[in-house]
Parts: structure tokens; C-alpha cells; sequence
């Protein structure tokens, strides 16, 4: 025990010392993330999506169909315009299908390997 005094300061052993908790930063609100829907009907609907995606903590699905229909000039504006941004914020963004796309923060990578075949039942 004389040792465990001399280093600690006090006689107690690790089995019985107390623990302090130490606070680490983490905000457990900020650790979560979110799949936020979007629904593109003019180009002015694209900043709504970049001021999530700059919060870094949210996946935008946007669905492109309405401004498709609409305006293709002014969708490929828009597609340009989030995708500058989402690279300049080092995430990923990709097309599923023709109307939806999808825009992630850089801690998400999106699979571009197609589709995974559904397993086959046993017979």
C-alpha cells in the first residue's frame, strides 16, 4: 500500500479508486444523422437542400421529376449547382433511377456497383 500512496496520493487501490466522468464535446444531438426528403419544383429549391447538406450532418433525397417536367435548362442548373457544392464539401452525390438523386455529407460514400440481386429462395 505505501507504493499506491506515494503515486496517488492516498491508499486506496485501483479496485476501489473513484472515476470521474470527463465530458468528451460530443454533442449527442449533432451525432445523429437525418435523411431529409427534397422536392425540386424550381431552381430556387436548391438552396433549401445546399444549407442541410452544409450542416453536415443530414442525407438530402431530392426527388428532380416536378422541375423536370418544368424546365430541363433550369434542372441541369440546378444539378450543376448542388453538385459544385457537395463536391466542394468533399460528399458524394449520385442519380437512382431518372427522378431522384441523392446528395450526402463526406462521411458517406455512395455505392455506384448497380444493384444488389435479391438472394434466391431455396427450394
Amino acid at each position: 500500500m505505501p507504493f499506491f500512496k506515494k503515486i496517488f496520493g492516498s491508499e486506496k487501490t485501483p479496485e476501489t479508486a473513484e472515476y470521474i466522468e470527463i465530458e468528451t464535446g460530443r454533442d449527442t444531438k449533432k451525432g445523429k444523422i437525418i435523411l431529409k426528403p427534397f422536392v425540386l419544383k424550381t431552381f430556387e429549391d436548391t438552396s433549401k437542400v445546399l444549407d442541410i447538406l452544409r450542416e453536415g450532418y443530414a442525407i438530402a433525397l431530392i426527388d428532380i421529376k416536378p422541375l423536370k417536367n418544368k424546365d430541363v435548362v433550369e434542372l441541369k442548373r440546378a444539378i450543376a449547382k448542388l453538385k459544385k457544392t457537395v463536391d466542394a464539401l468533399e460528399g458524394s452525390i449520385a442519380g437512382f433511377g431518372d427522378n431522384v438523386i441523392v446528395a450526402t455529407p463526406s462521411f458517406v460514400e455512395i455505392s455506384r456497383g448497380g444493384p444488389i440481386p435479391a438472394p434466391k429462395e431455396e427450394k
